[in-house]
């Protein structure tokens, strides 16, 4: 079998050469969006699976279930732009990938269960190389290391290197990754590490390079970490009782008893956004289980969604500034829709309420701890904090408000209106 010749230019394009030929044992790439890091580490690794005879690699998301839709494509789309897509069989189920010529492997595996991966053997050669992609989801290092643990052994051959590559957004700097791989005083032996921005990637059209240059008019804070790829700076953050906790959602149910639901309204440009929680009110605790982040959705689909989630009967508290929503998805049936209410500083007041939680928040919720790392407060020109939230990603941190407004709000013509709002509408 022929494979196409392609050169290293025409498949990664500028920023990536250190990155490609690199051997160390870990390989780490924080980026902005749009740096193409995703799809440069698909290319390398096609290109190294058919060069190295040896090779095999694991890839590692937090969830296994979200491997199919980013790390497997992103390797079958490498594979058909070199060409070489008729050398490799595609096992979508499983999803596995095998270089036919040899039998190597390409596995995919979650950290569900990161015992489970500790045990992974191949026919052919060595499993020498890990790909851990949005390693920010992972919420402890020691996870991670349980892993990496099990790229080990050796190979006679003279070119054998084994290696783990880490690729991720940067979202805070208080985050495990920083000081395992970037602060010259903690990071692991044998390192490389690098950040991309948008800027290295030729391929971005006008308008989505128009739509990252705009954030630093309006959103500066924000573009440090979505553009520049830099880390999301914990100063002036408005939550600081959060963290990342993995958790057994039924298990914390049963015992706690108590779930609240918010749901905030968007559409073109701001996402729709549903968040599900478990309030321990005794032990002032929150937990966020669940969540739906996701733009241009219909009064139809939000339906959906919420029916999906088995929400068609809970009672959820929403954006009151859409009127017509609430009432369009009270008459499809979800009749226990409450709106939110509007008060005179009814977000500080909210918030405020919020800070007397401690909040953990599960990490397969990936956009409720973008939020909670970036939603800041406001400044005026001369620096000072102001105790005043930027109105800038909070829209799940927003229904979450919402959501906890019953155990500290009450507005009896806010609870008439809503009645009387229901009885107009035949069910």
């Amino acid at each position: 079998m022929t494979t196409k010749a392609i050169s290293q230019k025409q498949l990664i394009g500028k920023g990536y050469n250190r990155f490609w030929n690199n051997k160390q044992f870990y390989r780490v790439v924080k980026g902005s969006r749009g740096s193409k890091k995703s799809k440069n580490t698909a290319h390398n690794f096609i290109q190294r699976i058919m060069k190295y005879p040896w090779a095999n690699l694991l890839v590692v998301r937090r969830y296994s279930n979200t491997n199919k839709q980013s790390t497997y494509t992103d390797l079958k789309w490498a594979a058909s732009q070199q060409g070489v897509a008729h050398l490799f069989k595609f096992n979508e189920s499983l999803p596995e990938i095998t270089y036919m010529p040899t039998g190597q492997k390409i596995l995919f595996r979650g950290l569900d269960d990161e015992l489970k991966i500790t045990s992974i053997t191949v026919d052919v050669g060595i499993l020498c190389w890990a790909w851990f992609e949005e390693a920010y989801q992972i919420e402890n290092a020691e996870k991670f290391r349980t892993v990496v643990e099990s790229i080990r052994g050796s190979h006679p051959a003279p070119d054998f290197f084994k290696q783990v590559t880490v690729t991720f957004n940067p979202w805070s700097e208080r985050h495990w990754l920083k000081p395992m791989f970037f602060d010259p005083e903690t990071r692991e032996a044998d390192t490389f590490a690098t950040t991309t921005t948008f800027r290295v990637n030729e391929w971005l059209d006008a308008v989505d390079v128009a739509r990252y240059l705009d954030l630093y008019r309006t959103n500066p804070r924000r573009a440090r970490i979505v553009a520049d790829g830099e880390w999301g700076v914990a100063e002036g953050l408005v939550f600081e009782n959060f963290e990342v906790k993995d958790f057994d959602k039924l298990a914390k149910l049963k015992e706690v008893g108590e779930t609240t639901h918010g749901l905030d309204y968007g559409f073109t440009q701001d996402p729709t956004a549903i968040v599900s929680s478990i309030v321990d009110m005794e032990n002032k605790e929150l937990w966020i289980y669940d969540e739906h982040y996701e733009t241009g959705m219909l009064t139809q689909d939000i339906y959906k969604a919420l029916e999906q989630k088995g929400l068609l009967k809970a009672s959820i508290t929403a954006d009151s500034s859409d009127a017509r929503t609430n009432a369009e998805l009270r008459n499809m049936g979800v009749r226990r829709l409450h709106r939110a209410i509007k008060k005179k500083d009814s977000i500080m007041h909210g918030i405020q309420f919020l800070h007397g939680f401690r909040i953990y928040i599960h990490p397969s919720c990936e956009h409720a701890i973008e939020e909670f790392n970036t939603y800041l407060f406001d400044q005026d020109k001369e620096g000072n904090w102001l105790n005043k939230p930027i109105d800038k990603n909070n829209h799940l941190i927003d229904a979450l408000r919402y959501s906890m407004e019953r155990y500290h709000i009450t507005d009896k013509r806010d609870e008439q209106q809503t009645y009387n709002a229901m009885k107009a509408f035949k069910f």
